[in-house]
């Protein structure tokens, strides 16, 4: 099945990205400050947290199996 040449996969592909790009609401400068710092912070407790679980962990396996 032959298409029109406008209905081919990828024609209009960029033209149509940029209208749907203009249609979104973006955030505001100081609510993408304050919600990337929310995510590291996040990230960094979250980090803190699992990495003293591991060490934990580690030191109870040698512990218990290694007889450190």
């Amino acid at each position: 099945m032959v298409m029109p040449e406008s209905k081919k996969i990828g024609s209009g592909f960029f033209s149509d990205t940029v209208a749907e790009l203009k249609k979104v609401t973006w955030l505001s400068w100081n609510e993408a400050i304050r919600l990337t710092a929310l995510v590291l912070g996040i990230s960094i407790v979250v980090g803190l947290i699992l990495g003293g679980l591991d060490f934990g962990f580690s030191a109870l396996v040698n512990k218990l199996f290694v007889g450190g």
